[in-house]
């Protein structure tokens, strides 16, 4: 929940800033990327600081080699990737990017909901509004790679 709380209070923060008058932040689409950007800032944070690093690797599938590594590496892929989002002119095809890592990322939030696993010592989200949620910041994404 609270990557879908950064994705929509950084869009709007982001869209109230260039009402007042900054006008690389006039238009929804920018506020957009402002949004999504702090999304995988979070998340991708996540993947290096405890507990949740542990969580992380716990919900890669078994039968995928090496996942500690995986967890870095796709954590290092979503910092990057907010940072790009944040530039203009690397903003769409960041964001394509973004949006095929997420896809390729969902199979481990399936895995984790059908094992029944905790991240953080919370249950992991359901995979019913897990899907709806991972629907809408793929969503997002392709907005930015492919809206106006």
């Amino acid at each position: 929940m609270i990557p879908l709380i950064a994705l929509i209070a950084g869009a709007t923060v982001a869209r109230l800033v260039g009402l007042a008058g900054v006008d690389a932040l006039d238009g929804w689409h920018p506020a957009l990327r402002v949004g999504l950007a702090l999304l995988f800032t979070l998340t991708g944070f996540a993947h290096f600081t405890s507990p949740r690093r542990e969580g992380l690797i716990a919900m890669v599938p078994p039968r995928l080699p090496h996942p500690g590594m995986l967890v870095t590496a796709t954590g290092v892929l979503e910092l990057a990737g907010a940072v790009g989002l944040l530039i203009p002119a690397t903003a769409r095809p960041v964001a394509a990017g973004l949006a095929l890592l997420m896809v390729a990322m969902f199979p481990a939030n399936v895995s984790a909901a059908r094992r029944g696993l905790t991240l953080a010592g919370r249950p992991v989200t359901p995979l019913g509004p897990r899907t709806v949620l991972q629907i809408v910041f793929v969503g997002a994404a392709l907005t930015i790679s492919f809206g106006t």
